[in-house]
């Protein structure tokens, strides 16, 4: 009997191949290809699990909520701190016979035994802005917020927009704009940090963990430390979480370094209008070294060296305000 290709093979060859595939969805199907690929498969230490709904496995809310709902409940507790936004409170479902559907990131994931390099993909952002208006975002996380950088502006096109004569800017409502875009990332942020939380206490062989959407709006990375010291203070966790309808990870008191330009000339004669550079960290960390240098290293980081990665460049060379902020 004529011997199949895959036999040939080690395990060590297969093992890359399935590294190489990658999606988790294509791997579990794998599992029913053979004994020996049933074996193997658990074993993947990359792999990308893209997801169309997102259920914490503790969750309260119905089989029907995502995360566009966490982000709106984790928002509506924030704005009614502010007094700006009064909404209903949301309806519990406390049916304790309902069935609960197993598409947590962690369930899904619970065959796979030794995963050292996870990126969970979204089906969208998680924030609904103003047409034309683009706010982009990048996160990293231990325990809780370590540095999160935020771009935006309001549009951008081959034309510089149209200023009246004489009239003067609204500086406080464009700050106001710039506050509302921070807090809006942040909480973004928060609640995709808090359904990362199971996966990071059962994977516990994970050293780079990131979450992002199909969208590329917003991302959230955990590297080795971070991971760690996530899976330490685990219980310290739930305690923190309680009062937030347990549907994010609590921000920190934070200090903000904004940046703003009204109007940016990038390469290729594209006008930028109304952009803005935000650059978040802990108000607890240190603040030795080159600031400047600091934040022009996350920036690349969080946005490379296309068309965001040359906006926030031009960002950095302008003048910065520091805010603070208390722990929501």
């Amino acid at each position: 009997m004529e011997m199949d290709g895959f036999d040939r093979l080690p395990d060590p060859v297969i093992l890359q191949i399935f590294d190489l595939v990658s999606d988790t969805k294509t791997l579990i199907r794998c599992l029913a290809v053979s004994k020996r690929f049933n074996s193997l498969v658990p074993h993947t230490d990359s792999l990308v699990l893209t997801v169309d709904r997102v259920i914490s496995s503790d969750s309260d809310s119905d089989s029907d909520d995502d995360v566009s709902n966490l982000l709106a409940s984790a928002f509506r507790y924030i704005l009614k701190s502010l007094h700006s936004l009064v909404c209903p409170k949301p309806n519990n479902n406390n049916n304790p016979t309902r069935t609960r559907i197993p598409n947590c990131p962690a369930q899904i994931l619970r065959c796979f035994h030794r995963v050292k390099r996870l990126a969970i993909d979204l089906p969208s952002g998680d924030l609904r802005l103003e047409k034309g208006t683009v706010l982009k975002w990048r996160a990293e996380f231990g325990k809780t917020l370590r540095t999160c950088v935020i771009l935006g502006f309001r549009s951008v096109g081959e034309t510089p927009s149209q200023v009246t004569a004489g009239a003067e800017p609204d500086l406080t409502g464009g700050l106001k704009v710039r506050v509302v875009w921070t807090i809006s990332a942040l909480i973004a942020a928060s609640a995709r940090h808090y359904l990362l939380k199971e996966v990071v206490r059962e994977q516990s062989g994970l050293e780079c963990l990131v979450l992002r959407d199909r969208e590329a709006e917003g991302t959230v990375v955990m590297e080795k430390e971070g991971l760690r010291e996530c899976r330490e203070e685990g219980e310290e966790f739930a305690d923190e979480d309680e009062g937030l309808d347990r549907c994010r990870t609590r921000v920190p008191s934070v200090r903000m370094r904004m940046r703003h330009v009204p109007r940016l000339e990038l390469k290729g004669g594209l006008w930028v209008e109304g952009a803005t550079l935000v650059v978040v960290r802990p108000s607890l960390v240190g603040g030795g070294g080159d600031m400047a240098v600091e934040d022009g290293e996350l920036a690349l980081r969080a946005f490379g060296n296309g068309l965001y990665g040359e906006v926030a460049q031009k960002l950095l060379k302008a003048r910065s305000y520091l805010l603070e902020m208390n722990s929501f």
